[in-house]
């Protein structure tokens, strides 16, 4: 039976060429909203298994499909998928979106769901935990989430200056306790990283459970995506077969990825620890063809690979 997201809005009478794409499959088992004037909430049916995502919907405008980055995975899948689009660095702050989410709420929308799986990263994390809250029992799969930017909670973290003017109090503020009502939280990070560590920290509750991604810095969701795991971590908590020992079993793709091979080479290069450079350079010499962990075992060693 379809499903009629909560709405008091309408459609653009004239929509832009991007938004095309998603009204064209919105015409279908779905709905394209705008929330106020700069969120939109795009939202296609299939089997009562539900991906909830938030994007920034200037990256949406640079793909070529002009649909939401996990509308494929979710298509494929036979999942419905609800993203919520931003324009600019928003955080999803904004009345308009509280009250769409209020209305799925009262309406009981996400309660009809078999499953329910939030998923957001570094700013789209903070957001995907803070609506959590109205999806009793949903699962979380949140990659370098901020816990807020409330400058008296986190007034460490210079990286979002724009967003500073944003009030984080008040409705879905905190991040970390609008996380209450899920099943499960996977929480994953570099803990190398510092100031994602420190959000990490305030993430600290019994249902969280953080898992490692070290050496991935700033692109711990690219360094997923590169490595091919992000996708089948997502099936997995939709699956509910989402575990530490899973998570540890898809890390081990880091062995053969570049992004975090080369992040480990500086690592032990700036440690000043030529010997851990050299066990590094031997075993991905003996495993892989890198000419750059070739020519540094070859400076340290006189070796050649």
């Amino acid at each position: 039976m379809a499903r009629t997201v909560p709405s008091r809005t309408t459609h653009p009478v004239q929509p832009a060429d991007w938004q095309r794409p998603m009204l064209r499959i919105a015409e279908g088992d779905g709905d394209f909203l705008p929330l106020g004037d700069r969120h939109y909430a795009f939202f296609a049916e299939e089997r009562p298994m539900l991906l909830v995502t938030f994007e920034d919907a200037a990256a949406l405008r640079e793909r070529e499909d002009k649909l939401p980055a996990h509308f494929t995975l979710a298509q494929n899948r036979g999942w419905s998928i609800l993203t919520i689009l931003a324009e600019g660095e928003t955080w999803w702050r904004d009345p308009a979106v509280f009250r769409y989410f209020d209305r799925l709420a009262d309406d009981g929308f996400l309660e009809d769901f078999d499953r329910v799986v939030f998923y957001g990263a570094g700013p789209a994390g903070y957001a995907a935990a803070a609506y959590s809250i109205t999806a009793p029992q949903a699962e979380l799969v949140l990659i370098a989430p901020r816990a807020t930017l409330d400058p008296a909670l986190a007034g460490w973290d210079l990286r979002h200056r724009i967003a500073r003017r944003i009030n984080f109090r008040g409705r879905y503020g905190y991040a970390p306790d609008m996380t209450e009502s899920a099943s499960k939280v996977w929480l994953i990070h570099d803990p190398l990283h510092q100031p994602d560590a420190m959000h990490a920290a305030l993430f600290q509750r019994p249902w969280v459970t953080q898992l490692h991604a070290r050496h991935t810095g700033e692109g711990t969701e690219d360094t997923l995506r590169e490595m091919k795991v992000l996708d089948r971590i997502l099936e997995a908590a939709m699956e509910g077969k989402m575990s530490e020992e899973r998570f540890s079993w898809l890390w081990r793709n880091r062995r053969s990825n570049g992004s975090y091979l080369n992040a480990v080479l500086a690592a032990a290069r700036l440690s000043g620890h030529p010997q851990r450079e050299i066990k590094i350079c031997r075993s991905v010499t003996a495993r892989l063809t890198a000419s750059r962990f070739a020519k540094r075992l070859e400076e340290l060693t006189g070796e050649k690979a």
